[in-house]
């Protein structure tokens, strides 16, 4: 593809001068209207104030443009591991103006906003040896130099985080690497996380999250592939690099190795020095007017057996809020103490205010896999609803020491199913509900926080993901998407496991057992299906929700989300819900917009009722969180339709779509 003339900027719509001010102060744009960061605004809301595409006339929305990214093209057998999961950030004017994302082989392309047609692409030329998870990035970070002049090159930039752990920096009008960030545009930050841990290789451990950049650092967090099989993974750390040199500000490791860091008790000696990971690979966020960055933190390693790690292994399973301008700990939240269920904080913590008896008070919320939501005050991180500390099992396997409490929210309710039964059992037929029937009775154990057994643990399934959800102000609606999907997990001695058993093929965790080193147990892990390969657990197995965060924080609506065709071998569109990955966005049109399914439909609903009001097929399932912007006069609704592994690898690709309304529609519905 060739580079085609950027167009003329078009005026600036906050003066320069002001821009400046904001920048200087630390500020962050948090204009509604504009989605200058991943989640629409740095605290991750994907909420914008644009009005112009309402619930009148959203059935009119039409395709406006498309875009490939041309991975597809140039890696056909990397096809299935592809991942588009990306939301694009639209830069502003005085920055050019640009739609900018990345792709899954980490090119980062910018595009004019209101054609798609391509203005400059730059290409890391990642390694493509081992695939690690998978080809992904889910998308690119903004930061402007105010103490550069105007019009001097990257004064304006783009920060990438790639799959072979870089952090790079083009000029964001040309895609120009930035000569004076780190060697020639870009950090290497391989060799300071390889010597972390002995024997990794190519793909244990990447970047996949986009960067966060709060005033003038740009922070990164790592998912780590390797916590499934070795406790000695690599340090966690999130590292803070100054966006104007890259060279490193500050590193922050969630396991505390400090003697005066307050979090050390409860761990023993041994436990710090060898346990790795409590990782951030999910996305962060900031608070610029507080100065505070909020990390998920995940599982300390490895992710289901933790005796040479006793205690509650904090800041593990925690949100933590660091301190932006030298990475100290401000407060911090345990979501799951000692965590043996791989139960990491998977969504970006979204930043708000709440009102609460009759005043606005800042606001923390964290999703979890679990299904349970928390409400933390984000200056304090005390619950704003109410947690309690409850018993929970404590008997696991030989040498596991569990934690005998875990925090429950007293409010919201679990937003799904938190124990499986044999009498919920379900299938197609009378035969597969019979044989599922039986798989789940086969299961010694069953519930939220039963411990890991040789019997084997019957589980429910992520109820959130990475994508997170939508937060509308004006109403204190929390919208989100939920996945409901028996799984299991099964310890066994790794003495008694064959050869033949460890070297079977896997999907990341799914499949055959997979060793645990520096432990004596292996693990499996896997959804429970029917023979006819549906879950064994009655529908709906994915829906969309409203959860009502004013009152008594109840559940305004719920709706099934996604159905069957694409998932079945006779395309019968049971509206029976499908496995979910990727967030809603909610605009002031009182919609909400969502793909997520793996049934390759993108939907928009009615805010107040959950009627759904619009959809359209996509060249595949749209995997990712939608964003909306506005250019000439005109919203457009964007989302990546990359497909993704739930749904079979039987339709991957690279596609970028945008809709908006027809041109005349557009001009009607601005002037009303």
């Amino acid at each position: 593809m060739t580079e085609p003339a950027r167009r003329t900027a078009r005026p600036a719509l906050v003066p320069a001068a002001l821009a400046a001010l904001l920048a200087a102060t630390g500020a962050v744009a948090t204009d509604r209207d504009d989605w200058q960061h991943y989640g629409g605004g740095p605290g991750g809301s994907h909420y914008s104030s644009l009005s112009q595409i309402n619930r009148g006339n959203v059935a009119a929305l039409e395709l406006a443009w498309s875009y490939r990214t041309g991975d597809i093209e140039r890696h056909p057998e990397h096809r299935p591991l592809a991942a588009l999961n990306v939301t694009p950030i639209l830069l502003p004017e005085t920055a050019g103006g640009s739609l900018v994302l990345c792709s899954a082989m980490n090119r980062v392309i910018a595009l004019d906003p209101a054609t798609g047609k391509e203005r400059w692409v730059y290409d890391p030329q990642i390694l493509m040896g081992p695939v690690g998870n998978k080809f992904l990035c889910r998308g690119v970070a903004y930061w402007e130099d105010v103490e550069a002049p105007d019009g001097a090159a990257c004064r304006h930039r783009i920060f990438t985080a790639t799959k072979d752990l870089r952090l790079i920096a083009v000029d964001a009008a040309t895609g120009r690497p930035c000569e004076g960030f780190g060697v020639a545009g870009e950090v290497d930050v391989r060799p300071d996380i390889y010597d972390d841990a002995a024997d990794l290789k190519e793909g244990d451990v990447q970047f996949s999250a986009p960067p966060l950049v709060i005033g003038n650092l740009v922070l990164l967090g790592a998912a780590d592939n390797t916590k499934f099989w070795r406790a000695d993974s690599p340090r966690g750390e999130v590292r803070a690099f100054d966006a104007r040199t890259g060279k490193l500000a500050w590193t922050f490791d969630p396991i505390p190795r400090k003697a005066t860091d307050p979090a050390v008790l409860g761990w023993t000696r041994e436990g710090l020095e060898k346990t790795g990971g409590a990782n951030v690979w999910t996305m962060m966020s900031a608070d610029p007017e507080r100065g505070l960055v909020f990390l998920p933190t995940a599982t300390a390693a490895p992710n289901n057996f933790g005796g040479h790690r006793p205690g509650d292994n904090r800041y593990a399973n925690s949100v933590v809020a660091l301190r932006a301008k030298d990475g100290s700990v401000a407060w911090h939240f345990q979501i799951v103490h000692h965590d043996v269920w791989d139960l990491d904080l998977p969504a970006q913590p979204i930043l708000v205010d709440l009102e609460r008896d009759g005043r606005m008070v800042p606001v923390v919320i964290q999703l979890t896999k679990q299904g349970l939501v928390f409400v933390l005050h984000r200056e304090t991180g005390a619950p704003v609803f109410p947690v309690e500390e409850r018993p929970v099992p404590t008997d696991g396997v030989p040498g596991e020491v569990l934690s005998p409490t875990q925090p429950f929210p007293v409010r919201p309710a679990p937003l799904g199913v938190t124990r499986y039964t044999p009498d919920d059992a379900w299938g197609f037929t009378l035969f597969d509900r019979a044989a599922c029937r039986d798989k789940l009775a086969s299961f010694g154990r069953a519930g939220l926080y039963e411990p890991p057994s040789l019997e084997g643990t019957l589980m429910a399934s992520s109820a959130n993901n990475w994508g997170g959800a939508a937060y509308d102000p004006d109403r204190s609606l929390l919208v989100l998407p939920v996945s409901q999907v028996p799984i299991y997990t099964r310890l066994k001695r790794t003495a008694d496991v064959t050869p033949e058993e460890l070297d079977q093929p896997r999907m990341g965790p799914i499949g055959p057992p997979t060793a645990m080193a520096g432990t004596p147990y292996s693990f499996q892990f896997a959804p429970v299906l029917s023979p006819m390969f549906s879950p064994c657990a009655p529908p709906p197995w994915g829906e969309l929700m409203a959860l009502d965060l004013s009152g008594d924080t109840s559940t305004k609506w719920r709706f099934t989300l996604g159905t069957l065709e694409k998932l079945m071998p006779v395309p019968i569109p049971l509206p029976f819900g499908t496995p979910l990955a990727g967030g809603p966005t909610i605009t002031a049109g009182g919609l909400v917009f969502i793909g997520a399914s793996a049934d390759e439909k993108f939907r928009a609903f009615d805010i107040d009722t959950g009627e759904k009001l619009w959809e359209t097929s996509t060249p595949a399932s749209a995997m990712a969180t939608p964003m909306t912007y506005e250019v000439d006069g005109r919203q457009f609704v964007v989302v990546a339709a990359g497909g993704h592994i739930v749904a079979g690898f039987r339709n991957v690709s690279d596609y970028v779509v945008a809709y908006a309304l027809p041109p005349g529609r557009a001009i009607e519905a601005g002037r009303q």
